[in-house]
């Protein structure tokens, strides 16, 4: 499979460009297909968070068939993250756009753009996987949980447009790669990017909160976190906080 393979459509609305991709796949689409709606009523993030669909920005889905276990695929939040920040990239200084775990890219500390990967048994076979991205392009929420930023808000210019098929065809590149090399693939350019490498961090978890030195990725992508009593964890789920 290559980006020449790639297709794409744009809709005028949709609900959710997560949920357009899930109804195609339960309808046999099997991609490699790249939606993104001008408008979206009811976009959402992870944990059921609610995504402000403000005009201008980028709301997008990549829908893909693939031979792997949700596990698995779960790892290509990180090429969506490389992707979306390679798209920022192109008008941001490289040194302000970081990628932070498990799936944000952040402008300057602040939150441009959030990754929402979703999953299903395929009709046919295989495992059908919608790799949503909303990339704040023209504007940003000013009553965020977590302090938010735009393209343009940082005094660069990308059409919602431009950034589409820019991101996706850097997507299906990580995506191969990592079909070829595995995890191993994303994992150093990622952490090229990575905020707080080498900070203290707090991991909200569902048992509580674990507190630590951000080291690095395991070799499926968990968050290694170093314990003040020595100790290492990984942590596959959760909510780090970088303090001030």
């Amino acid at each position: 499979m290559t980006a020449d393979s790639l297709r794409f459509e744009t809709l005028p609305e949709t609900d959710s460009t997560n949920e357009e991709a899930r109804r195609r796949a339960l309808a046999g689409e099997r991609g490699p297909l790249w939606i993104r709606a001008e408008r979206q009523s009811a976009g959402r993030g992870r944990r059921g968070r609610g995504w402000t669909g403000l005009d201008g920005n980028l709301f997008c889905t990549g829908l893909y068939v693939l031979d792997a276990s949700p596990g698995q695929a779960a790892q290509l939040s990180f090429a969506a993250a490389l992707a979306a920040a390679e798209a920022c990239e192109t008008v941001i200084d490289p040194d302000r756009v970081k990628v932070k775990w498990p799936n944000d890219v952040l402008i300057g500390g602040r939150k441009a753009c959030g990754i929402l990967l979703e999953s299903g048994a395929a009709p046919g076979g295989g495992l059908w996987l919608a790799v949503g991205v909303g990339l704040n392009c023209a504007a940003h929420p000013d009553d965020a949980e977590r302090p938010a930023t735009s393209l343009a808000a940082e005094g660069a210019e990308l059409a919602a447009a431009d950034a589409f098929t820019l991101l996706a065809r850097r997507f299906d590149l990580w995506r191969s790669r990592w079909a070829r090399d595995g995890f191993a693939a994303l994992r150093d350019p990622w952490l090229a990017r990575a905020h707080g490498l080498g900070a203290p961090c707090i991991a909200r978890l569902k048992e509580g909160e674990a507190r630590g030195v951000f080291a690095g990725l395991g070799e499926d992508g968990a968050l290694r976190l170093d314990l003040a009593n020595g100790e290492r964890r990984y942590i596959s789920a959760g909510d780090v906080f970088f303090p001030d």
